[in-house]
C-alpha cells in the first residue's frame, strides 16, 4: 500500500522557519523524482519544488527560490522541504507527491502569521 505522510507543519511568525518531512512507503522511493506542492484557500494547487531521484537536480517556483530548499534521504525514504524567511503568503496546505506515479500525501498545514 502506497503512503506519503507529511509532517512538520504548524504556526510560525513571519521570518521564521519550518522543515517539512514526507515519509514514503509502498514503492521504491529512490527510483522517482519527488515534489512539494501547496494550496492556499481559494487558490489552485501550485508546484513549489522538485527533486530528482538521486537528489542531484532541484528546481523551485520563483516565489520560493532562495528561501526554500528541497532535499531527500533515500535511505530513510523521506523528502524534506526546509522553509526559511517565511511570509504570510506562504500560508497553505503543503503536499508531497511522487510525480511519475502521481501519488499524493494528505497534506500538512503551514500558517505564517504574527
Amino acid at each position: 500500500q502506497v503512503q506519503l505522510v507529511e509532517s512538520g507543519g504548524g504556526l510560525v511568525q513571519p521570518g521564521g522557519s519550518l522543515r517539512l518531512s514526507c515519509l514514503a512507503s509502498g514503492f521504491i522511493f529512490s527510483k522517482y523524482g519527488m515534489s512539494w506542492h501547496r494550496q492556499a484557500p481559494g487558490k489552485e494547487r501550485e508546484l513549489v519544488a522538485v527533486i530528482a531521484s538521486t537528489g542531484g537536480i532541484t528546481n523551485y517556483a520563483d516565489s520560493v527560490k532562495g528561501r526554500f530548499t528541497i532535499s531527500r534521504d533515500n535511505a530513510k525514504n523521506t523528502v524534506y522541504l526546509q522553509m526559511n524567511s517565511l511570509k504570510t503568503e506562504d500560508t497553505a496546505t503543503y503536499y508531497c507527491r511522487c510525480m511519475a506515479k502521481d501519488y499524493w500525501g494528505q497534506g500538512t498545514q503551514v500558517t505564517v502569521s504574527s
